[in-house]
Parts: structure tokens; C-alpha cells; sequence
């Protein structure tokens, strides 16, 4: 990565008052000389790193502007950022060489010709959980083999039809024969003039080398409905590498990651959620205003609740995926929490309860209880929490 004293102007070789158009065909030309897939020194990789870095401040106004000031950027979130940022880090599931390749090499032959379509491409994005209720707009900023302006992605310099390529005939493939064990054998390679598309560019563009298509930094909304489930994708029809000289391109495809929340589990369109109670609220039964994923809900528990029985509260779950207005339920799981210790009054109230519910304690609970506290008795009330919290996270 660049280091603080990398100047971005010279390392890619334009004026400090250079425009965004002369940035970005400085990137684009640099790249074609140091990129891993060309050239051989031992430092490519990282002399690309380097250049991507300073593409991604001198391309962004406030970025630039920031670092003409003070000499450095400071990190942003989102898809933007260093070369890790959107190569690595940032999510972006595509290898750097694997972006670059076919730009670099021309095109991909294969021995039934050549695949002229843009390749897909696809990205990890994260999103929390109440983002994915109630939807959400990121901004996306990314490097992909775009459509060259210059030529129209023809080519062509003067923007002419491609002829039959001279040496297969248009046919992409050039044949060979070898010696074997077996006799003569025939065998078909991709043409290395036309690189297997069976067609010739006479003035190839000088921006794109005749590819049709060009690396570009391109920067959309992306809209993440509400409903969205961990490992759902979003598909954006032809906003991935485009095809050779004009050919269809890919699509950018989005996996969409749903952080874990601290308080609710999902299960499809319901959310899950442990609810604490007293042993009154318990006993006498209450409604209670929690606060449920996007406000407040209410809570009613019949008397005589015990831990683990289950309340739901219907429509405050997830909203369904293309579903306007319809939501899941939220189910609390009831958690009946014994205090550690008592006032004397609370204590001798519990007496009176435990006498008039037929459940006195013996001789030698007294015994503990005058030692302990009603804490200590209650403690086997306690194991029953704590059997409670080990099945809620299995849950």
C-alpha cells in the first residue's frame, strides 16, 4: 500500500490541476504497465496497489480535495476506500487477477472459439438487522472492465467493422498436426492473431487496444428491500465486466450477510427474543411495553406463567420479502428470574405465600433459610433459569 509520503500526482503521472478525465486515462495506462498479469518485476503487485490507492483519492472530489490539504485521506466506510477496501476487505469476492485478466491477455480462447459476453462478478455486503427490516440505500463504488468511451467499445479507432481475421479465416481456430504412437493427429488451438474471436481490428483504439472495453470506476445506489434474509442475492442486470468490442455484459450480483443481533434470532419472517420476568408478573400474570426491533410492543403474560412458556406478539416481526404491510410475530420466551436476596419484609411475605400455598418449608430449610437468606432456597428455582438460557441459544 502507498506509504504517507507516496505522492498520488506523481505516481500516476499528471499534473496537480489535471482534470478527472486525464486521472483516469493516467490509471488506465499505468495499469497496463505494472499490472501482475504483464510485467515481471518482483513488485508488481504492489506498485499496482499502489496506483489503485491513488486512483481511488484523486478520482473522488472530497477525497481529493482532503488530501490536497492535509497530505493524506482518512479511511470512509462503505465500498469505497483502498485497494484492500475493494479487492479484499471491502467484500468483493473476485480475485484481483481474475478482474484483469482478460483485459490484459485480450480475450479467453477455448477450443470451440471464445466466450465474447462480459463475465458476472459479485460482492459480499453487510447489513444489520434492522436494516434488513426496514430496508435500506448503500452506495456502491467499484472497478470493473466498462465499455470503452472512445471507441464506442467497437475497437476501432475510427470506429470501423472488424473483418475476417487473415490467419483462421474467421473461424477463431488454427490447425495443427503432430507425430505419435498413433499416426498424425490434428489438433485445433485458438488463433493467437485474432486470439480466438476470428475477427481483425486494422486501427485498433489506443485506449482500449482494440478490447473494446476499458478499466473504469463506476458508483450506483444500490436499494436493499426490506424483508432481505442472510445469503439472499440482489442481482444488477449488465453492471458487471462487459463483453468484448460490444458483446453483452455480465451482471453484478450482491450476497447480502445479515449480522447477528444481540437480542432476537430470526426463523424466516418471526424473530425469537428471551423476555425476563419477576415471579409476581409471573404469578399474577401483567402486560408489559417492551421494546421489540423497530418500536416499542406489548406484552401480555397469563398468570401462572412459568419459564420457558412462550407469548407472541403477532405482526412485530419481520416484514415479508415483497409482502408490503405484512410481518411475521414476535415470540418472547418467558425467563422467570428468582432475586438473590430479599428484604426481611419480601422475605416473610414469601413465608406467607409458601404457607398459603400449601408448601411450607421443612425444619431444615428453616434451618438454612435463618443461616442463608431465602436466596440460598431458592437456588434450585435459580438452575431452572440457567437450564432455560442453555435451551434458548440452542433454540
Amino acid at each position: 500500500m502507498a506509504s504517507a509520503n507516496t505522492d498520488y500526482y506523481e505516481l500516476l503521472g499528471v499534473a496537480r490541476d489535471a482534470d478527472s478525465e486525464e486521472i483516469k486515462k493516467a490509471f488506465r495506462r499505468k495499469a497496463r504497465e505494472c499490472h501482475p498479469d504483464v510485467s515481471n518485476a518482483p513488485d508488481a503487485e504492489e506498485k499496482f496497489k499502489e496506483l489503485n490507492a491513488a486512483y481511488d483519492v484523486l478520482s473522488d472530489p472530497n477525497k481529493r480535495r482532503q488530501y490536497d490539504q492535509f497530505g493524506t485521506v482518512g479511511t470512509n466506510g462503505g465500498f469505497g476506500g483502498s485497494y484492500d477496501d475493494i479487492f479484499g476487505g471491502g467484500g468483493v469476492a473476485f480475485d484481483l487477477s481474475d478482474l484483469f485478466s482478460s483485459f490484459f491477455g485480450g480475450v479467453s480462447g477455448r477450443s470451440a472459439g471464445v466466450t465474447l459476453e462480459g463475465r458476472d462478478m459479485a460482492m459480499q455486503l453487510s447489513i444489520t438487522l434492522e436494516e434488513a427490516a426496514t430496508g435500506i440505500e448503500r452506495e456502491i463504488r467499484y472497478d470493473r472492465l466498462a465499455p470503452c468511451d472512445e471507441c464506442d467499445a467497437t475497437g476501432s479507432a475510427d470506429k470501423s467493422a472488424p473483418t475476417k481475421c487473415p490467419t483462421c479465416g474467421g473461424s477463431g481456430q488454427t490447425v495443427g498436426y503432430r507425430q505419435t504412437l498413433f499416426g498424425t493427429m490434428q489438433t485445433a488451438t485458438p488463433c493467437a492473431t485474432c486470439g480466438g474471436t476470428g475477427t481483425h481490428i486494422a486501427n485498433p483504439c489506443h485506449e482500449c487496444e482494440g478490447s473494446g472495453r476499458v478499466i473504469d470506476r463506476e458508483t450506483f445506489t444500490l436499494e436493499i428491500p426490506a424483508g432481505i434474509a442472510d445469503g439472499q442475492t440482489i442481482r444488477k442486470r449488465d453492471a458487471g465486466e462487459a463483453g468484448i468490442r460490444g458483446a453483452r455484459s455480465g451482471d453484478l450480483i450482491f450476497t447480502i450477510h445479515v449480522s447477528a443481533h444481540d437480542r432476537f434470532e430470526r426463523q424466516g419472517a418471526n424473530l425469537h427474543a428471551r423476555l425476563p420476568i419477576s415471579i409476581t408478573e409471573a404469578a399474577l400474570g401483567m402486560t408489559k411495553k417492551v421494546e421489540g426491533l423497530l418500536e416499542p410492543v406489548e406484552v401480555v403474560v397469563p398468570a401462572g406463567s412459568q419459564t420457558k412458556d412462550r407469548v407472541r406478539v403477532k405482526g412485530a416481526g419481520m416484514p415479508q420479502l415483497h409482502k408490503e404491510g405484512q410481518r411475521g410475530d414476535l415470540i418472547f420466551y418467558l425467563d422467570v428470574m428468582v432475586p438473590k436476596k430479599v428484604s426481611p419484609k419480601a422475605e416473610e411475605l414469601l413465608r406467607q405465600l409458601s404457607a398459603e400455598l400449601g408448601d411450607s418449608p421443612t425444619s431444615d430449610a428453616d434451618e438454612l433459610a435463618s443461616k442463608s437468606g431465602i436466596g440460598e432456597k431458592l437456588r434450585g428455582w435459580k438452575q431452572g433459569v440457567e437450564d432455560f438460557k442453555d435451551w434458548i441459544s440452542g433454540y
